[in-house]
Parts: structure tokens; sequence; C-alpha cells
């Protein structure tokens, strides 16, 4: 009877592993398809990515869409761009973000409880844009990558977020400790927080820098250098150029040609742009893919 049931039971649990794998599985097919398509396309001749006959493998191997991409300086400036903002950006951001969440961290902290409520106070209520833009004007930062960067030097909720990785992973028995040591509150920070917080760092580094990396808006309200533009407004920009208007007056058969060859051109370069501006997080992505759990659980089911 017991030997009955166990098999039974294992019956129902390989029926369970093998309908939970089949569902796993569709959902992977349908995330990871649109992806592979977006590769494959991008190296496949544009006419047969205009018609259709793209699904599965690429057709007509060719490089033209990244061809036209750098064909000019502008998209390698703005790509250079792009790693400027992103790396001072993700350091002035943790330069700001960490200190205040471990001071907001600490109990003995007299104002620990109105700055959080101030700073949660802005998740809900702010300036809006003109009023932004009329600071960033009159502190002269127009035309400046610090228009890019010092407005959002902190956000709030990774704040949040790394505040309570400190209070749920830094004990005060640990402090006190250091205390007895002869350890001050900046040497405690400096020397034994930091390193104790490699996750939540390699957290806040990942969002902070994909934020950088695909702002485009604030570049689009406060830069008007183009040898400024960061990557993503620059991507933008030529894809906006190379749009065909020609529908004024009747087309000869030349000219209807060269207008379908140039739209199945414009979609390929879409696929083109979409894999340049992936690349550098597709690149990060696996160096702190195995700090997410560690990181961002620890520091929000615990709180």
């Amino acid at each position: 009877m017991e030997r009955a049931t166990h098999l039974k039971r294992a019956r129902q649990d390989v029926i369970y592993d093998t309908v939970i794998f089949i569902i796993l599985t569709i959902i992977l097919l349908i995330v990871a398809y649109p992806l592979y398509f977006v590769i494959i396309s991008s190296f496949s001749d544009p006419v047969a990515v205009a018609g259709g006959k793209v699904v599965f493998v690429p057709i007509g191997f060719t490089l033209d869409g990244y061809k036209e991409v750098f064909k000019t300086q502008t998209v390698v400036n703005g790509f250079l761009n792009s790693l400027l903002y992103t790396a001072v950006g993700v350091a002035v951001n943790l330069g700001v973000t960490i200190p205040t969440a471990y001071a907001l961290s600490r109990k003995d902290f007299v104002l620990n409880r109105p700055i959080t409520l101030f700073y949660i106070f802005t998740m809900f209520f702010g300036g809006g844009m003109m009023p932004t833009y009329l600071i960033v004007r009159d502190t002269h930062l127009l035309n400046t990558m610090w228009a890019l960067i010092l407005p959002g030097a902190l956000g709030v909720y990774n704040m949040i977020v790394a505040r309570t990785f400190f209070t749920t992973n830094i004990p005060v028995e640990l402090m006190e400790a250091a205390k007895l040591d002869g350890c001050g509150n900046t040497r405690f920070f400096l020397y034994i927080v930091l390193p104790l917080s490699g996750a939540i760092t390699a957290i806040l580094f990942l969002y902070y820098g994909v934020g950088h990396w695909n702002s485009y808006f604030s570049a689009l309200l406060y830069i008007t250098d183009r040898k400024k533009f960061p990557l993503q407004l620059e991507l933008r920009n030529i894809l906006l150029q190379n749009s065909v208007n020609m529908s004024s007056r009747v087309l000869t058969e030349a000219e209807l040609k060269e207008k379908e060859r140039l739209e199945a051109l414009k979609e390929m370069m879409k696929y083109s742009l979409i894999i340049i501006s992936s690349i550098p997080v597709l690149v990060i992505y696996p160096f702190v893919q195995k700090h997410f759990v560690k990181g961002v659980m620890i520091g929000s089911v615990k709180g």
C-alpha cells in the first residue's frame, strides 16, 4: 500500500514537473524570440525583412544596417559621450546614494526620520519639467554633461533599498566593537561597511548605469550642441533623418524602387540600432546578475 502511494506520488511529481517545464519553455520562447528576431533581422537583407520573410534564420546576410549607422562620426561621438556620461553619472550616484543610505540607516542619527520622510515626499511631489529646466538654466548647466547627471544624482527608491540593506546587514554590535578598537564613524564606513556592501553596490551600479545609458529625454531638453549628444539621442535623430517622404508628387518607377529600398534600409537600421545600444548592458549584466537575489531581496523583503 505504501509502495503504491509512493509510486502514485512519484508519477504526480513527474507530471507536475513536466507541465511546469513546458509552461516555462513557452514563456522563455515568447520572451527570447523578439530579441532573437532583432538580431537576425539586423544581419538580413532589408527587403527580406520588410517583406516578412525573415522568421527563424537570417536571409541574405549583410552588414548594410551597421554600415549605415556608423557611416558618420556622430554615432561614434555619441557612443563615447554615453560612455562618459554613464561612467561619471554612476560614480556621482554611488557617491551620493551609498553614504546617504548608510547615514539614514543609523538609529543613533537624530534626524533620521525627518530626512527620510523628506526624501519620500519627493517621490510623490515634484516641481515638474519647466521648473527643473529653469533651475538647470539658471545654474549654467545647459549644454554640459552635469545637466544630465546632477538633477538625478540621488534616486530615492535606490536610496531606500540601500538603507534597508544597511539596516539588516550591518549589526549594531559590529559598530560597538569597532568603537572599542578606536575606530571612528568615517573609518568604520570606509573600511568595514563598504567592503560588506558589494551586493547592493553592484545592484545600484546596474540600475543607475542602465538609466544613464538609456536616457535621451534629458539630453533632448538640455543639450543643443550635437557634439555632446549621447548615443540614444543621436540614434533617434538618425532614424528621423532617414525618414522618406516623397508622396507630394507622382513617383517614377526608379524613384519608387529607391523609396522602397530606403524604407527597407530604415527598418533594418532600427534593428541594428537596438543591438548597438544594447551591447553595453548585455556585457555588464552577467557580472552583476549573481548579486540580484542577495542585494535586492535582502534590501527589501527583510525590511
